[in-house]
């Protein structure tokens, strides 16, 4: 009498951990861990750096121009004089210039760092330097709208008038606002994003390395 056959493939069957009705085969066999995303080429990362703060830039430098708090200038007799109360706006356009470059730099910079953060350290001397392009296009683009001469204002205008002081930094301080922004918001996202590597075991397994008992 004939044994039944097995309905089950052998191992040496070519049919044994085929994939069924002719599908392919798991490109992730037995759990293996999948391959390691490659880095997208630097000509990319830093050209789309560039254009994101050179456009930041110059909406920052527009805002800075609109919104930054002037004093005004009394014109008189002798020209013009700045009260007591104007004296207290001087260094508006300075508080403003830092405030905007802080916060976009921050927004981008925590965007950008997350996007690079495949090159490791170098995604900071890419985002740093894409602050610092940002911080001069804020500062041009703000003079170029907004920094008209004072002289020419005061002689055209008459007793009585009030011309604005001219858009200017007092200081060069406020340009840092930009790079402290960007690495601040590199810093927070390394600082929460970093794992602790696991420990490493010390001790033997049990029965591992420990020899079977002798027989007797």
């Amino acid at each position: 009498m004939s044994q039944p056959q097995s309905s089950q493939p052998s191992p040496q069957s070519p049919s044994y951990g085929a994939s069924p009705y002719g599908a392919p085969p798991s490109s992730n066999p037995f759990g293996a861990p999948p391959a390691a995303e490659p880095a997208m080429p630097w000509a990319k990362a830093v050209l789309v750096t560039v254009v994101v703060f050179l456009a930041a830039g110059v909406v920052a430098g527009w805002a800075w121009q609109q919104f930054s708090p002037l004093a005004k200038y009394t014109v008189d007799e002798q020209g013009g004089a700045l009260g007591e109360e104007q004296m207290t706006r001087i260094f508006g356009p300075d508080g403003t210039f830092t405030a905007i470059g802080f916060v976009a730099a921050m927004v981008l910079g925590a965007a950008l760092f997350w996007w690079l953060r495949n090159y490791g350290p170098w995604s900071v001397a890419i985002v740093a330097l894409g602050a610092c392009l940002g911080s001069g296009v804020c500062w041009g683009v703000g003079m170029l709208l907004g920094h008209d001469p004072l002289k020419p204002r005061l002689q055209a205008a008459h007793p009585g008038d009030l011309v604005p002081a001219p858009l200017e930094l007092h200081t060069w301080t406020p340009l840092i606002a930009w790079l402290v922004g960007a690495a601040l918001a590199c810093a927070v996202i390394a600082a929460t994003t970093w794992r602790a590597d696991p420990p490493v075991a010390t001790t033997s397994q049990p029965g591992a390395s420990e020899s079977a008992p002798p027989v007797h």
